[in-house]
């Protein structure tokens, strides 16, 4: 990884590449990276296992300090990679509030924020693109077939 950044590289096991992959990275793409795992009722729901974080999702902590507290989201830092829960705050030396940046991948979805309807229209399309896309090559390969017996 000598350039900048670069989207034909695949993996490395080392770590250090893979930290300066994520902090390389174009802001569009550290916005994918931004996913939290959904609820096993939202994973049904959705036909997904997990979503890029939106400041207003209700969240629960899944490790760390404040695990199994539940939060929105009240703040989305792309550039970090971090988000603040609203009532996740740690008190500092002098005595006031100072809010606690978390890793998303640390985090579960329990509730959507649907205000954006093309978050929900993505969902739709993608899981519905999926079936079309089966469907449509199945009947390809029936009608190469039918094809083949008439000639015969």
């Amino acid at each position: 990884m000598k350039q900048e950044f670069s989207t034909h590289w695949n993996s490395s096991k080392r770590p250090s590449k893979q930290r300066k992959y994520i902090a390389k990275a174009p802001l569009h793409i550290k916005r994918k990276l931004l996913s939290v795992n959904l609820s096993k009722e939202l994973r049904k729901k959705y036909s997904r296992r997990n979503i890029p974080v939106v400041k207003g999702d209700t969240v629960k902590v899944m490790r760390g300090k404040f695990k199994n507290k539940i939060g929105k989201i009240t703040n989305v830092f792309t550039k970090i990679s971090k988000v603040t829960l609203e009532g996740i705050q740690v008190k500092k030396q002098d005595g006031s509030k100072a809010n606690i940046k978390l890793r998303p991948s640390n985090l579960q979805i329990t509730e959507l924020n649907l205000n954006d309807k093309k978050r929900i229209k993505t969902n739709k399309e993608k899981s519905g693109s999926e079936q079309v896309q089966t469907s449509s090559s199945n009947n390809v390969g029936r009608k190469k077939e039918t094809k083949t017996e008439e000639k015969k």
